[in-house]
């Protein structure tokens, strides 16, 4: 992965948010899950990075239970969580979606329930003077 030209503070959010989002999913559904079934499929977080065209394209997901189309439409809404009070507040992903837009990027998440969740970010790795 080359170096991507960004305000890292910012970008370093979008990371921390997702991160954070993907823990907080895998530790909700071992929470119904018995330690053998926890230990025959580990819990697990990827995180890939290509290069496509000039942008870089960074994966972060997660192998939790997943989400249904109706959560995942409404993800990047301020103030929408699935979490309980006191949890969340309902900016992250909000805030993450208009840091990597900010970017000239996008901000995206492919999810079913069952099958975990991926969020997909896309930025061009050299910044356009405007």
């Amino acid at each position: 992965m080359p170096l991507v030209e960004c305000y890292a503070g910012k970008v370093n959010q979008v990371f921390m948010n997702l991160i954070g989002n993907a823990i907080d999913a895998i530790e909700e559904y071992n929470q119904g899950r018995s330690v053998a079934e926890a230990k025959a499929n580990r819990s697990k977080i990827k995180i890939k990075t290509e290069v496509q065209n000039s942008n870089a394209i960074i994966r972060i997901s997660d192998n939790g239970s997943g989400m249904s189309s109706a959560v995942s439409q409404q993800l990047f809404e301020a103030f929408f969580t699935t979490k309980p009070a006191g949890k969340g507040t309902g900016l992250g992903l909000s805030i993450s979606y208009k840091v990597v837009k900010e970017h000239g990027g996008k901000l995206s998440c492919v999810s079913a329930p069952g099958q975990g969740a991926e969020f997909i970010i896309e930025m061009p790795i050299e910044q356009i003077s405007q």
